[in-house]
C-alpha cells in the first residue's frame, strides 16, 4: 500500500524551501486502525509528509534528475502533538545541501499554529541505470510520472519559479 501524504504544495523556491500542505482525511484507511476510539495520522506518516515535500524539493531543484528518492537517514525527530482527522498540516522543509546523490534537510509540520513534528534528515537520489543499464525504461516511466504528479500538486502555483515538465 502507497500513501500519498502531500495534498498540495504552496510555494517552493529551488534548492532552498518548500511548503506543502495535508488534509486529514477520516476516510483515510489506516486510520481504521490508528486507533479506533481515538484516529490520529501515526507518526510515521507525519515525517513521511515532510519526507515527501522534501523529495519534491529535489526533485523540481536538479530538474527531475532521479528517478529515486528514499530516507538515507533521520534524526532528531519530535512529535509534538497529535493530528486528527479534519485538520491541517503545513510542512516546511529547507535545504540545508542538495548534492548529486544524498541531500539534507530540516522539516516542521505545523497544524493551527502548534508545531506538531520536526525532523533534521537526509535523503539519496539515485537512477535504477546507475546499477543496471536495463533499467533506463523504468527510470523514464518513474520521472515521467513524478512530473505529472508534480503538474498536479502545483497546480497552476507559478509564482515566478520554474516548473520542470
Amino acid at each position: 500500500m502507497r500513501f500519498i501524504l502531500i495534498d498540495k504544495v504552496i510555494s517552493f523556491e529551488a534548492g532552498r524551501q518548500l511548503k506543502a500542505v495535508k488534509c486529514v482525511s477520516l476516510a483515510e484507511e489506516y486510520l481504521g486502525d490508528h486507533f479506533p476510539k481515538f484516529p490520529v495520522l501515526p507518526g510515521v506518516l507525519l515525517l513521511e509528509g515532510l519526507i515527501e515535500s522534501a523529495s519534491w524539493l529535489v526533485r523540481t531543484s536538479e530538474g527531475f534528475a532521479h528517478s529515486m528518492i528514499l530516507l538515507e537517514q533521520a534524526k532528531n525527530v519530535r512529535y509534538k502533538s497529535f493530528l486528527v482527522p479534519g485538520a491541517q498540516i503545513e510542512y516546511t522543509v529547507e535545504a540545508k545541501a542538495i548534492e548529486e546523490s544524498v541531500s539534507s534537510f530540516s522539516g516542521v509540520g505545523v497544524s493551527q499554529g502548534e508545531r506538531i513534528v520536526e525532523a533534521r534528515f537526509a535523503l539519496r537520489h539515485f537512477n535504477l541505470t546507475d546499477d543496471d543499464s536495463a533499467m533506463a525504461a523504468t527510470d523514464g516511466l518513474v520521472v515521467e510520472n513524478m512530473k505529472k504528479r508534480w503538474k498536479l500538486l502545483w497546480q497552476g502555483n507559478t509564482g515566478g519559479n520554474k516548473i520542470w515538465l
